[in-house]
């Protein structure tokens, strides 16, 4: 929850508020309500709704004020990329901030990012505690870099709150494939875990659910909440995330994944990744990497709307892509293939 000790800085939140929603929140009745008798309703606020760089200007100030009595601050889910951390980060920086949780889940962070949070835990260390990067890009750089500040004497973050990095499995989700909507071209193996194309007719019933033209298949159940799955992938393999009312019929991008409204897909291929929206596409320069890696992770936030994928490399999960947008139906996770014989997506287990 967050702490509001004093009235005077309930009103710079809302002022603060005002400042990221541009509509007058100050004036909402139930926004006043939540805000002063219910101080975890701003919390929940501030998490997913869309704040920017710009934001953490107004914040960084209030929490450097020295009325602050901040403690436990969500921003989970906004882009606020590493500039916004810069911002942020001059308010934690101050000795006059008492901040003891901070989110930062899902925030487009990279290594420029640590080493701005880096710079504020050498400066304030004495109040922090718990520290989210989650589903942030850090690299290995950006994580020694935190690592270092962890090791000061008077640093009090917990010493697992760097592993925070990877909440792979608190969000896991557990999918299998739909074989009433797999192209006749899929094999589906392993429970209905792993598809294979192998461009050879098998023998399905007809079902109106079916890709009759693109070789693709959707996941039986859909995906509510936050969700994070990872795949392991051979050939040429579309990662997709769609609504349940994609296209069934024919050659048109209507039913093909990332080539509409309806879909979302990352592209996996050995020269690289690219990710597909309403069929447009953007290429995603191959992360550095010792070995080569072929799983991919996956991170849906239905109410966010956020959608991000990974490469998966043993414990270092890379950021690749982030779709931020407003989902307006349930998501399925689902599959598609190009033309590399043999290709095949296997659900993982953690």
């Amino acid at each position: 929850s967050v702490n509001f000790l004093l009235s005077d800085q309930i009103q710079d939140l809302h002022l603060i508020w005002d400042s990221f929603s541009g509509t007058g929140a100050k004036h909402d009745p139930f926004y006043k309500e939540r805000t002063e008798e219910d101080p975890e309703g701003f919390e929940s606020m501030l998490s997913g709704c869309n704040l920017s760089a710009r934001s953490c200007e107004a914040l960084s100030s209030v929490l450097g004020s020295q009325s602050s009595s901040l403690r436990d601050l969500d921003l989970s889910n906004n882009d606020l990329e590493d500039s916004g951390i810069k911002h942020l980060c001059h308010g934690l920086e101050s000795p006059c901030c008492k901040l003891e949780t901070l989110s930062l889940s899902g925030c487009l962070i990279s290594e420029k990012g640590c080493s701005s949070l880096a710079l504020a835990l050498t400066s304030n260390p004495s109040h922090l505690r718990e520290l989210d990067l989650s589903y942030n890009h850090p690299g290995e750089a950006g994580l020694e870099l935190l690592s270092v500040s962890l090791k000061m004497p008077d640093c009090r973050l917990d010493k697992n709150s760097r592993n925070k990095q990877d909440k792979r499995t608190q969000d896991f989700c557990q999918l299998t494939l739909d074989p009433n909507t797999a192209h006749k071209f899929l094999r589906l193996s392993e429970n209905n875990r792993k598809v294979t194309d192998l461009r050879k007719e098998h023998p399905y019933p007809d079902h109106q659910e079916r890709f009759d033209y693109w070789p693709q298949v959707l996941c039986e159940t859909g995906l509510s909440g936050r969700c994070y799955w990872e795949v392991e992938w051979v050939g040429k393999v579309y990662v997709a995330v769609s609504y349940r009312g994609i296209g069934r019929n024919g050659d048109s991008d209507g039913s093909k994944f990332g080539g509409n409204d309806q879909s979302w897909c990352l592209a996996c291929t050995d020269g690289g990744y690219s990710a597909w929206h309403n069929n447009s596409g953007s290429p995603i320069p191959l992360p550095p990497s010792p070995t080569a890696s072929h799983r991919v992770g996956v991170y849906v936030d239905g109410p966010a709307g956020i959608l991000s994928f990974y490469r998966v490399s043993g414990d270092v999960v890379t950021h690749l892509h982030t779709f931020s947008t407003t989902f307006t139906e349930p998501l399925y996770a689902g599959f598609g293939y190009g033309v590399k014989f043999n290709s095949s997506a296997l659900l993982c287990q953690l």
